[in-house]
């Protein structure tokens, strides 16, 4: 706080004025500030005179609080005049370490979300401010939450063959429940990013898996197939909240220089999403039948909702807001004083003709910001930067959702004829090799960004680097558009020919390590080409690579049956090898120029 009138302050210290009426923030600012010796001893002097009842429900958030201290409002508005004296503050100890020194706590009668005061951690006013650790904590969180999607889908591929048995359908309907499943994936993201900007991340996480928990119920106890499909698809459209508003939550507390790790680790859980659960639902299937499969998802999900009601606060960028009222307009004023001063029954009629007016213009307002708006997003595919990203990463994921389904049927034919569960474990060389480019792609698509802005010498009046989302695209994209589909071709003739099963398992171990250097380069670039709506350009991500996974899905057994592995993955691989360097080249020759006229048109 700034010292009253010409009063001197000494150096290092900070004053305080206590009143009996203070506000929160001035309470917390005077415990939570690490100050030199004399100061502290002020400040238990004064806390004693306050009671030990206040200090007793501060201290909750003040587990929180970082080593040095948390501002407030009032002392970021003379953060100028005070800077020297910061510098020259002694350092010392303390409990907490979930945010930085210059976040500010929300009190909790101010934070937003649904059940926003059961969350253990404090939001704060930047949420690039917590300390490392939190960040990573609520990375964790959020790839947690992105399995349960994917793992929906993919858990059921190793007993689809007795869900036919069970309610007597064939083979074609039965996949059905997994193909609409990821249509439906695709499609409800568009909804839940548009609702995410306004409303919060936090309570569009728990309005989602509440419905994916109740879904899944359902499923669980199906009678028929039809009921079975209905209920997976509503599950999955629940589920897919994460797919697009978890990149937002990545894009707003990791700052740019550290992104790209970070959304490495984040699409962890919806790559391996797919690949674990096959395991599981094999082991599970073989013990306890198809609708164990369905009951481990309710814990899942569960699980899932206790993790974000109490560790997850709201991250979304707070925008100042207009004080000014619907009610309290010239027009509504005005109006009202002429039909009180005049008794005209007349102007009476005609105001409220007008508020009638009014009202419905908002209520269709209202819808079509719901309805409507969500589908602008597809739209913004006109654009090259956008459509180049997007394009690449949704074949690849086609690609991947083939793949599993060969697995499935190449494997459990002759000359393999391998069980359920063996079938299962075979999904564990993808999952490797995404696990290791989700530990090591990210670190180094954000080395390549640094290096790429140093050498271009771009650099802000601050000394800082100044980056481009095209500087992440260099020779780890040109690796992984060779990588992945050769791997994809080796796959399919391996396969194909009855090769011992550890080569086309080599094989898919590289497919994983290229293809989660596309899908984290893809999903950080978007982010970055459409920062305060990252949200929704990775819900357009979302949508396109689902429609051609649930393509594949449709597709990929038929043609197998009638070309064989050989000669489908080697179409796939060679058209992703073109089109995919292609794409590529045109974003590094006109990337920068088509961004700018992007960044325009959108503002």
């Amino acid at each position: 706080m700034a010292n009253p009138g010409n009063t001197p302050s000494r150096p290092g210290t900070t004053r305080t004025e206590h009143e009996p009426g203070r506000s929160y923030e001035e309470r917390v600012e005077e415990k939570d500030i690490a100050i030199d010796k004399s100061a502290v001893q002020e400040k238990d002097a004064d806390m004693t005179s306050t009671g030990r009842e206040k200090k007793e429900e501060e201290e909750e958030d003040a587990i929180s609080i970082s080593p040095s201290h948390a501002s407030t409002a009032s002392e970021q508005s003379h953060h100028s005049s005070a800077s020297t004296e910061q510098k020259s503050r002694p350092v010392t100890l303390s409990r907490t370490t979930t945010i930085t020194p210059d976040a500010i706590i929300v009190p909790r009668s101010h934070r937003r979300g649904l059940l926003a005061r059961f969350a253990l951690i404090p939001e704060v006013t930047n949420p690039e401010h917590y300390a490392r650790k939190t960040k990573w904590f609520l990375t964790f969180i959020v790839a947690f939450c992105a399995m349960a999607a994917p793992m929906g889908s993919a858990i059921v591929m190793p007993v689809l063959q007795e869900i036919s048995i069970a309610f007597n359908a064939t083979h074609t309907v039965t996949n059905m429940s997994v193909a609409v499943y990821m249509l439906s994936m695709s499609i409800f993201p568009l909804w839940w990013s548009s609702f995410s900007e306004r409303l919060g991340r936090r309570t569009i996480y728990i309005t989602s898996f509440i419905l994916f928990v109740l879904f899944a119920i359902l499923s669980a106890v199906s009678t028929n197939i039809a009921m079975l499909i209905v209920v997976r698809t509503l599950s999955g459209g629940a589920a897919a909240s994460v797919q697009a508003v978890g990149a937002g939550t990545i894009a707003d507390i990791w700052e740019t220089k550290e992104r790209g790790r970070a959304m490495g680790i984040f699409y962890l859980g919806p790559l391996c999403g797919p690949l674990f659960a096959p395991i599981i639902g094999g082991a599970l299937g073989a013990g306890l039948g198809w609708r164990s499969t369905q009951w481990f998802l309710v814990i899942y999900g569960g699980a899932t909702l206790v993790f974000i009601i109490f560790a997850l606060p709201e991250t979304l960028h707070r925008q100042e807001k207009n004080d000014a009222s619907p009610v309290s307009r010239p027009e509504d004023l005005e109006e009202q004083n002429i039909g009180n001063k005049t008794g005209d029954a007349e102007l009476r009629r005609t105001a409220t003709r007008a508020s009638t007016i009014r009202k419905t213009k908002t209520v269709l307002t209202h819808l079509r910001h719901i309805f409507i708006d969500p589908l602008t997003i597809v739209t913004w595919l006109r654009y090259p930067p956008v459509f180049l990203t997007v394009y690449y990463a949704s074949i690849t994921f086609g690609c991947l959702y083939i793949l599993n389904i060969s697995i499935q049927s190449t494997f459990s034919a002759a000359p393999y004829s391998f069980s359920t569960l063996i079938i299962g474990l075979l999904y564990i060389p993808n999952s490797a090799g995404y696990l290791l480019a989700s530990l090591f792609g990210g670190r180094w698509i954000d080395s390549i960004m640094h290096r790429e802005a140093r050498k271009a010498g771009r650099y802000d009046d601050r000394g800082k680097l100044i980056f481009r989302p095209e500087d992440r695209m260099r020779e780890n994209a040109w690796l992984a558009a060779i990588l992945w589909p050769s791997a994809l071709i080796m796959y399919g003739w391996t396969a194909e020919k009855g090769v011992h099963w550890i080569v086309p398992m080599i094989a898919n171990f590289f497919f994983g390590i290229g293809s989660m250097l596309i899908f984290a380069l893809v999903n950080t670039m978007l982010t970055e080409f459409m920062p305060k709506r990252a949200a929704s350009g990775i819900a357009l991500n979302n949508f396109v690579r689902n429609i051609c996974s649930f393509t594949g899905a449709v597709v990929a057994d038929p043609i197998l049956s009638g070309i064989g592995n050989g000669w489908f993955m080697t179409i796939l691989g060679l058209w992703s090898v073109v089109t995919g360097c292609l794409a590529l080249f045109a974003m590094r020759k006109w990337g920068e120029r088509w961004r700018g006229a992007m960044v325009e048109a959108l503002g």
